[in-house]
């Protein structure tokens, strides 16, 4: 059946919109600030076939465009036995996964008695247990040492909450009570999902809506051939480095040769890294995610659902960093070895149309975990932290200052809501001045940030990167500063010997920990860029600093 151009663009909005409400009530109905303050989560609606995406909400986390699709599809093979009323919960990152925190939720959703979709959503748990609070253990050689391994099981069955399995959760994780608040919240975000998708069947029918998502996905896929087709063809490769993977100090490499061919893009990462033995491996459903994000990044007017994906064409890196397999650890796969791969493509694409994209951004999440005892409130906590970095500069300007992570929308959290929160102080928050990158264009700037424990005990750790060489420049512009840990125990001040890696810091009152993201790369070559300009950063003291660590 034909369907005219404004019922297509009211159901497009209408799913999507579907989404955004789940969206909302997953934030506001959550525990952890990770996820109320941070928005660490998505929700979409999935097929029923093979879980293909038809529709993600605007305040989703992008890196879960193509994961929650894998992650889908692998309950679809696996399970057979769901019916109305029942709620799968995994968080395998090997069944199309991520990392052990995020926890996906899958729900059958009916509609007339039959089975039309999934309603499917993600959210970051501070902790699923594991060597060290948090989840982000830097030295971890095998998936048990990360935490609880959740394979595809029903957490309500036939509308009713499987208890069992909920006890199993909180009896291996850390700050239980918290953790429940998490769990009612992803399944009352589904709940919404069904109610509000009803409502749109209702009204537009399942025949016209149906048609609807068909010709969304030609589309979208058909937008994307039109821009790869302004692409020029031709081989284009480039080549990013993690500092090391938390365990064997050596830098890894994310290597890929990029092929356009008219309207199909092929990316081959087959000569990065063989698999590390530490936690930055990336699981298949993550590398491939990060290639859609970093095209999305470049062309932002393509629609999101399952069609843009197709003329994406990437071949599985199987044997190296990229195709973790069990028992290989990836506690750094979405949220660090991602914006690598992300790297690559923008390095790559950046030969072919340097005027479409930007220097490379601060490329890490600084992933920061402390966890411990609050004698004062008598009770254990952990709290997760990331926070931002600066844009790499392009053809109009300068980058973005204290940018968000390039695989994700999510905010940094607002410092008082973290004081509420747990024994700590921050004693500086603030933008990290002379990080930028130098170029005809610089990179925006990075941030600083001082946290000291108040009371207690407390156990730090960090998964971060970009700490031993900087965020790349693009055509001749200068590096962004590199990342910066340092951390204090009574009065002695150290640094991780892996530099953007480390754990089993143990803290007391008055210890601190100090952070500085990197900044982003400049565009350009210095000598090109407007005196105009180089006097009103050296007026506004861009410039002029003591961090030595940015030269």
């Amino acid at each position: 059946m034909a369907i005219d151009p404004v019922t297509l663009a009211v159901i497009e909005n209408g799913l999507r919109q579907v989404c955004s409400e789940m969206d909302l009530v997953h934030e506001k109905t959550s525990f952890s600030p990770v996820i109320s303050e941070a928005f660490d989560r998505s929700n979409g609606i999935y097929g029923r076939e093979n879980g293909e995406m038809i529709a993600q909400g605007e305040l989703g986390l992008p890196i879960f465009l193509g994961v929650m699709q894998f992650a889908t599809g692998a309950v679809l093979e696996r399970r057979r036995d769901l019916e109305r009323g029942d709620v799968i919960i995994q968080n395998d990152p090997y069944l199309g996964g991520t990392h052990l925190m995020d926890v996906k939720m899958i729900m059958p959703f009916y509609y007339q008695d039959e089975l039309w979709c999934f309603l499917s959503n993600t959210g970051h748990w501070p902790d699923t247990g594991g060597m060290v609070p948090g989840g982000f253990c830097s030295t971890a050689t095998e998936i048990q040492q990360e935490g609880l391994r959740l394979p595809p099981v029903k957490l309500v069955r036939n509308g009713e909450l499987v208890q069992d399995v909920v006890d199993i959760i909180l009896n291996n994780i850390r700050v239980p009570e918290e953790r429940i608040g998490d769990i009612r919240a992803q399944i009352g975000a589904l709940r919404t999902g069904e109610r509000r998708l009803t409502v749109l069947l209702d009204r537009y029918g399942v025949d016209t809506v149906e048609t609807a998502i068909t010709e969304l996905k030609e589309r979208s896929e058909q937008h994307m051939r039109e821009v790869l087709s302004g692409v020029p063809d031709g081989h284009y490769s480039f080549t990013a480095l993690m500092d090391s993977d938390g365990v064997v100090d050596e830098p890894l490499e994310i290597a890929l040769d990029l092929t356009i061919d008219g309207s199909d893009a092929h990316f081959d990462f087959s000569r990065s890294s063989p698999p590390c033995r530490g936690p930055m491996n990336s699981v298949w459903a993550t590398t491939q995610s990060a290639v859609y994000v970093a095209m999305k990044h470049i062309f932002p007017e393509v629609p999101i659902n399952a069609g843009c994906f197709k003329p994406l064409h990437i071949k599985p890196p199987r044997g190296t960093v990229l195709y973790a397999e069990y028992p290989r650890p990836v506690a750094g796969c979405a949220a660090e070895v991602a914006q690598r791969i992300m790297e690559a493509v923008f390095g790559a694409m950046g030969q072919a149309i340097p005027d479409r994209l930007f220097a490379a951004p601060a490329g890490t999440s600084g992933n920061f975990a402390l966890g411990g005892h609050d004698p004062e409130m008598r009770r254990d906590y952990i709290m997760y932290f990331f926070t931002g970095g600066g844009y790499g500069g392009y053809v109009d300007g300068d980058g973005l200052t204290n940018g968000c992570s390039t695989v994700g929308i999510s905010k940094t959290q607002p410092i008082e809501i973290l004081e509420q929160h747990y024994p700590l102080m921050f004693d500086e928050y603030a933008l990290r001045e002379g990080s930028a990158g130098p170029g005809r264009h610089r990179g925006g700037f990075g941030v600083s940030y001082r946290v000291r424990l108040l009371r207690g005990e407390g156990k730090a750790s960090f998964l971060m990167d970009h700490g031993r060489t900087g965020p790349p420049g693009m055509i001749g512009g200068g590096a962004g500063a590199t990342n910066k840990i340092q951390v204090s125990q009574g009065g002695v001040v150290t640094e991780p010997r892996h530099t953007s890696k480390g754990e089993g810091y143990l803290l007391t009152e008055g210890d601190w920990v100090q952070i500085k993201t990197p900044g982003g790369g400049g565009y350009g070559a210095v000598a090109e860029r407007d005196v105009e300009l180089v006097a009103r950063d050296v007026r506004r003291s861009y410039l002029d600093t003591n961090d030595t660590s940015s030269d």
